[in-house]
């Protein structure tokens, strides 16, 4: 198989990982006996800076043109002055548009060798953390209109929320979909007791249930799943929610996972094309230091290779290879635990050529 991968290096930490995360999937070529080429994209803070757009037409076309995009991260203080059109997070935004990426789907699985990462008590973590968010991507407040006006002598801040209903159909359908493919239940997670976006959804996705018998569908306000993710994650399975939720929602979820480091992320729409990245930030101040995990993105990289290729086998190399990794005790600081024992601290790059001493063919 020959594939073409547009690469957006991004920012701080973003050409470090990235680069690891290359490094795997040339590994994966040759035990498997495939062809990767790589695709250069300027976006985000670099781009502003060599061209003066976080997203120039010419490389959206680039990752139009690619069988998929692996991103790193975007961003940084360096840029926060500059004007909110033309903000580093601008670009992702309208890649995800340009690409028509409406459905987000971030796990939320904690690895058995991390346990004691987590925040949450042992005896929650002990019931299992084992979800999806599957957030719609493009819709929502993020992407309506946005206006300061002055009313009455003082500023006046507007941000638009509007859903239709086929937006929120096809969100739906891919969450019922997932849901049937992993344990049959989907929470739809919204705020219908306040917002018409909300009841719109609750309508939709309760007409949609009839479709899937199969799947059994609850209904969640934000605000108590906030509380539950805490309380008891164990009894999620798929949750669907609209942009800025999921946003909030699928960062939370990360963290009682013990490291956002080590949760990919896959950006999905019609086609098979998709962009994948991990969830974290760019974190400029760690960048040149070689101490960023760039296990996160190397996970995007078994996920692309797994839902827009269809190689779950080579997708499973990779994922048995960082459990490997993991078994030996080897950890990048964001994952070390506080007493060490048993672990030896390592940085990026060590931490990518031991995933590929790991990598065995199925």
């Amino acid at each position: 198989m020959t594939r073409n991968i547009a690469v957006i290096r991004g920012d701080g930490i973003g050409p470090e990982i990235v680069e690891q995360a290359l490094r795997v999937l040339d590994r994966v070529a040759e035990l498997y006996g495939h062809t990767f080429t790589y695709t250069d994209v300027d976006m985000g803070g670099n781009a502003i800076d060599k061209w003066g757009d976080p997203l120039p037409q010419e490389m959206l076309d680039k990752c139009l043109a690619s069988d998929s995009v692996l991103l790193g991260a975007v961003g940084g203080p360096k840029w926060n002055e500059v004007p909110g059109p033309m903000r580093p997070e601008k670009g992702l935004l309208r890649l995800r548009a340009g690409m028509g990426v409406y459905s987000n789907n971030r796990p939320a699985k904690i690895w058995p060798q991390l346990s004691s990462a987590s925040p949450l008590k042992q005896e929650i973590v002990d019931k299992g953390i084992d979800f999806l968010i599957v957030r719609e991507l493009i819709g929502g407040i993020y992407f309506g209109k946005h206006e300061t006006v002055t009313e009455d002598g003082e500023a006046v801040a507007i941000d638009e929320l509007r859903y239709s209903e086929s937006e929120i159909r096809r969100i739906g359908r891919i969450g019922f979909e997932s849901a049937r493919k992993r344990r049959g239940k989907l929470c739809s997670v919204e705020k219908s007791n306040v917002l018409d976006s909300s009841r719109l959804w609750k309508k939709v996705m309760h007409q949609l249930a009839a479709e899937y018998p199969d799947v059994e569908l609850s209904d969640m306000l934000v605000d108590n799943c906030a509380m539950q993710i805490v309380k008891d994650p164990s009894q999620f399975d798929v949750i669907v929610t609209e942009n800025m939720f999921g946003d909030i929602l699928s960062d939370e979820a990360s963290m009682i996972t013990g490291s956002i480091g080590m949760i990919p992320s896959s950006s999905l729409g019609a086609g098979s094309r998709g962009l994948y990245e991990p969830i974290h930030g760019s974190a400029p101040d760690i960048a040149g230091l070689d101490i960023a995990n760039p296990i996160g993105t190397i996970l995007a990289a078994a996920m692309m290779l797994r839902y827009s290729f269809d190689l779950p086998q080579e997708a499973d190399c990779i994922e048995s290879a960082v459990s490997a990794v993991l078994d030996g005790g080897f950890r990048t600081a964001d994952i070390l635990p506080k007493d060490a024992a048993g672990c030896t601290k390592v940085g990026c790059k060590a931490m990518g050529s031991l995933i590929i001493e790991n990598l065995r063919k199925g």
